[in-house]
């Protein structure tokens, strides 16, 4: 058969249909490729510079809203604005927003953050640089013979994958903005759950010191009543022992409101003068009247917290890095110089002789075919991947958990205020009736007394757990878990997928 029945030549294919033929279209179409691939790089590389404020106002974009912010603003560093607001907001009583405030603006945490998130950035203009050449240089001599060796390479596989480099660390860094981001709101969060520790401390210790008082008015004239024969030594001794209890009760009631103002003193980052002289309100906020409508907690947190939007992100960049480094598994590094070598002969004609060419290095796949690397990749795209899902698991549950903690908070407190308080003062009302009709002795007063210090302090714990679980819902259904941040951390700098390295 001959071979060319129902074919025709190439030259009259390109006059009759005025294209050329797919064959003698390639080399074209694989250097218009290769051209729009070192254009990209070239653009990418003149356009990778250092965010002028490091990234604070995408993160302060994305907490903007939040709840737990009580429009305070996330600074990277104090300065002298931000310290004359601090010592504005530590001149009267500190309330929570005014906490948070001060914390946002002064904490080594959200320097910490700020800084990490810095360094992310570093890392994604690193990524979008061309890879610098490299300029080898030799001199050998041979008897009269001087040589004299230049040669200026190029990376050409760092170049060609310098586009995808880019991507992937740029979506590193949105990853990276997202942690920074609920790294402050985990911040605000703790700063208003020592604020509220902190002031229901205090307001307790205020409390069981009346109640010892009480108690040591009870002992007092017990004692002088077994002494003029009137008590028991049995009645005298339960008395002193009430008395030690209360005075012990009290101590430790005043150790841990100190520490609970320490706690809000470093989370507020507030040292010498400052960390001595500021004051808390007497009281926790009153209740809300109702307990807000939030709707489908789950589909709240699974949307808004950032913790599983950031492992989200992880997970696409995982996704780009695993791509690239399947790419560049066999062949990850070509060199590519240009050699100008000159040779000197110092006998008496000195004359010279010249070389110029080119020099291709290319790595040879015998032992090492990329499995390890491609392996690696793999596996923590799998690991980031059961990140996500283990992060969307753990945000649906944490928002049931919270939004019920909430509710039987909100209710338990509501009943110490509407129900337990009002009925142990009306008990005191009636009381204290009794013992000025003469009903009821000055020790039966004494006892309602106690009794009504320590339904108070009660009444103001349960108050306190509303607040603390308020905080952790809010966290729950916006930043991330109250335990502190569950989303996978950026990925160590050697996890990169590396192309043009041996």
């Amino acid at each position: 058969m001959n071979p060319f029945v129902g074919r025709q030549p190439a030259g009259i294919y390109r006059k009759r249909s005025g294209r050329r033929p797919p064959s003698a279209r390639r080399p074209r179409l694989s250097f218009l490729r290769t051209s729009a691939a070192l254009a990209a790089a070239l653009v990418l590389a003149g356009c990778a510079s250092l965010s002028p404020d490091g990234g604070s106002a995408d993160v302060q974009a994305l907490v903007s809203g939040n709840p737990l912010m009580a429009g305070a603003t996330a600074r990277r560093a104090p300065d002298e604005a931000s310290r004359k607001h601090i010592d504005e907001l530590l001149a009267g009583p500190l309330d929570a927003e005014a906490a948070v405030r001060i914390a946002l603006a002064n904490s080594p945490r959200v320097q910490d953050a700020f800084a990490t998130l810095q360094l992310s950035d570093a890392d994604r203009v690193q990524a979008q640089s061309l890879p610098n050449p490299v300029f080898a240089f030799g001199r050998l001599t041979e008897g009269s013979e001087r040589e004299i060796d230049r040669l200026l390479s190029f990376n050409v596989v760092g170049l060609l994958t310098l586009p995808w480099q880019a991507r992937w660390a740029g979506q590193r860094h949105e990853s990276a903005k997202l942690q920074a981001a609920q790294s402050v709101l985990v911040l605000a969060a703790d700063t208003r759950r020592a604020w509220v520790r902190a002031v229901a401390a205090q307001q307790g210790v205020a409390y069981l010191r009346d109640a010892r008082e009480a108690t040591e008015a009870g002992a007092e004239l017990a004692h002088r009543m077994a002494q003029v024969g009137n008590w028991s030594a049995l009645q005298r001794t339960r008395e002193q022992l009430l008395l030690a209890d209360a005075s012990a009760q009290l101590a430790r009631a005043e150790q841990a409101a100190v520490a609970s103002r320490e706690q809000l003193t470093r989370l507020l980052g507030l040292s010498g003068d400052h960390a001595a002289k500021y004051t808390l309100p007497d009281r926790l906020p009153p209740l809300p009247k109702a307990a807000p409508e939030l709707g489908d907690v789950q589909a709240l947190a699974l949307r808004d917290r950032l913790d599983v939007r950031s492992a989200q992100a992880q997970n696409t960049a995982m996704a780009g890095s695993l791509g690239l480094t399947r790419a560049t598994s066999v062949i990850n590094a070509m060199e590519l110089g240009v050699a100008h070598n000159s040779k000197f002969d110092n006998g008496a004609d000195r004359s010279h002789r010249t070389q110029r060419g080119f020099e291709l290095e290319l790595p040879i796949p015998i032992f090492d075919w990329g499995q390890a690397r491609s392996g690696r990749a793999e596996a923590l795209y799998m690991q980031s991947a059961a990140r996500v899902r283990n992060v969307g698991v753990l945000a649906a549950s944490e928002a049931r958990e919270a939004w019920q903690g909430w509710n039987t908070a909100y209710a338990l407190a509501r009943r110490y205020r509407d129900e337990v308080l009002p009925l142990r003062k009306k008990v005191n009302e009636e009381m204290v009736l009794r013992y000025n009709g003469m009903l009821a002795s000055v020790w039966e007063l004494l006892g309602e007394t106690r009794a009504s210090m320590l339904v108070v302090n009660a009444g103001i714990e349960a108050q306190r757990d509303f607040w603390l679980a308020d905080t952790d819902l809010q966290l729950v259904l916006t930043g991330s878990s109250p335990g502190g941040m569950t989303a996978p951390q950026t990925a160590a700098a050697g996890d990169a997928p590396a192309a043009g390295g041996h």
